[in-house]
């Protein structure tokens, strides 16, 4: 089993930071899992925190559709809601991304990472009072595992072959070796819940910092704290409440009036206005989500690959970092991953503007009517304008784009993953595994640009038993030219987030894992007297 340190900023975390840290990660004396909960690496935020009050968070992200089965979270708010009240078996270093103990206090590997096994807490309750056994972990995993519950984990799932209660501990066993199992094991949707959730997934009761109090779709949801946290080092405020807000004017004028203590998704072009605002800090993190344009391989026309890469030729990045992202961000190239991510590829020639080569593949393609691109600030802050500015780029290249606004309430639902041709934005994963395994392998509940190469999955499946780093970063390589080249995927940018709250919240921490400080930003924070 891997040794854990503590580091000077008071995080635990695995003496060496590599593959083999991966292979096992076990918390001696069950020290309190995944500290990173209340410190802030080199910040000036990391200080003693303070209990007690009513945090209110104003968030993008939410809609009338919104139901809290956690096999379904997809946006902002229930990404938020879900950590309040529940827990994953892992969970991640804010400043390393490497894996923490969390519900499992220990793992160990086979000596091909196949065979894992799970030790448990046997301390922890839900919040109806029930303990928490092993056989709910079970059952959880095993919900996320089957295709009925449409879980958005489910690419992640697919390579577990059997999943048991062992004399009390989790044995999870693989088709194939992964070394990165426990960090699969941190995505949000796989919340423990007593028998997996099966006979009510969206009861929200977990194990989490907060107990759920109210929830109404798109509009708000409330929390009260969980006096029987099995973990002290989070959870300071007494009560949460989360308000949907997903118009970006209503959000700044609620932050800047007191109405809330923090607010998510900033347009930076509004960064300016707030900085002016009394009270009111900045908060950028950069981290691994990215904002983009979604083809579906196997709808004309995007079925033709010559007018996939018009369209990518066709898009001027840097025009949208520059005017949509006011510079908070980094050039994306139409693959998934950027350089947070472990063995990330870092000799593939960037992608630029090219307007003469977009009006050959355009032509070559055959294609000569106007294209339909569905778009919405739900998506990404600023992806209406995003939208514009791709149109006036592709018209330099002889290629009409019809932008369509779209409302807000319902996006996720009516036209992600549901329409040819839209703007939408991703969050970050743990690993490459695990951001290719969420919406690239072809059997991924949620492949939203209908990527379906059995190739490409082979060479998935490859590198996730390849423990050589070497080879796998080449394996990634290959992976990442097949998206860029021949996949559905425009990604102009990966974004910095920008978010801001007022002085008196503290305890915010920097998380590379995604966005609102991964998700912990309720049981993270607290606020100053």
């Amino acid at each position: 089993m891997t040794d854990f340190t503590t580091r000077p900023d008071g995080l635990i975390v695995p003496s060496a930071i590599n593959r083999r840290s991966f292979l096992a990660g076990t918390a001696a004396l069950g020290i309190a899992a995944g500290l990173g909960g209340t410190m802030a690496a080199g910040s000036a935020r990391a200080q003693e925190p303070v209990r007690g009050g009513h945090l209110k968070l104003g968030l993008k992200g939410g809609a009338a559709t919104d139901v809290l089965d956690p096999a379904t979270y997809s946006a902002s708010v229930l990404f938020v809601i879900g950590r309040l009240w529940g827990d994953t078996l892992v969970e991640t270093d804010p400043k390393t991304g490497a894996a923490l103990p969390a519900i499992a206090s220990s793992w160990e590997p086979s000596a091909d990472a196949s065979v894992w096994t799970f030790k448990i807490r046997n301390d922890v309750s839900f919040h109806d009072g029930s303990k928490m056994t092993v056989a709910d972990v079970v059952a959880t995993l095993k919900r996320h595992s089957d295709e009925g519950a449409k879980s958005g984990a489910l690419g992640l799932m697919s390579s577990i072959k059997g999943i048991e209660d062992k004399a009390g501990d989790l044995v999870i066993t693989l088709a194939e070796g992964n070394a990165d199992l426990p960090l699969l094991l941190t995505d949000y949707h796989l919340i423990i819940q007593p028998n997996g959730g099966l006979e009510n997934p969206a009861a929200a009761i977990g194990t989490g910092p907060y107990k759920l109090t109210n929830f109404e779709a798109g509009v708000r949801a409330t929390f009260e704290k969980n006096t029987a946290d099995w973990r002290s080092d989070r959870g300071f405020v007494d009560s949460i409440e989360i308000i949907v807000m997903n118009d970006a004017t209503a959000r700044i004028a609620a932050l800047s009036s007191g109405q809330v203590h923090f607010v998510n998704n900033i347009d930076p072009k509004t960064v300016p206005l707030l900085k002016r605002a009394p009270r009111v800090e900045i908060i950028r993190s950069a981290g691994k989500g990215f904002y983009s344009f979604l083809m579906h391989c196997d709808t004309a026309p995007f079925d033709n690959n010559d007018l996939r890469l018009a369209l990518k030729y066709a898009v001027d990045r840097q025009a949208i970092l520059d005017r949509v992202l006011g510079g908070y961000g980094t050039l994306g190239n139409d693959y998934p991953v950027n350089a947070n991510y472990a063995l990330a590829p870092d000799d593939i020639e960037q992608r630029a503007y090219d307007p003469d080569k977009a009006a050959f593949h355009f032509k070559k393609s055959g294609h000569d009517r106007p294209i339909l691109l569905r778009t919405s600030d739900a998506a990404f802050a600023g992806a209406v304008d995003a939208a514009v500015i791709f149109q006036e780029s592709a018209k330099k290249a002889g290629i009409e784009i019809e932008v369509r606004r779209e409302p807000e309430d319902g996006y996720w639902t009516n036209v992600w993953n549901v329409q040819p041709f839209c703007a939408s934005y991703w969050g970050g994963r743990p690993t490459q595994d695990s951001r290719y395994s969420t919406s690239y392998l072809s059997t991924a509940e949620w492949n939203d640009t209908r990527f379906k190469r059995e190739d490409f999955d082979k060479l998935l499946l490859q590198a996730r038993s390849e423990l050589d780093e070497a080879k796998r970063k080449a394996l990634y390589r290959t992976m990442a030219l097949m998206v860029r080249d021949e996949g559905g995927l425009i990604l102009p940018v990966f974004n910095d987030y920008v978010m801001a709250a007022s002085t008196s919240v503290k305890g915010i921490v920097d998380d590379i894992g995604n966005d609102m400080s991964n998700g912990y930003i309720g049981s993270r924070a607290w606020i100053e007297a």
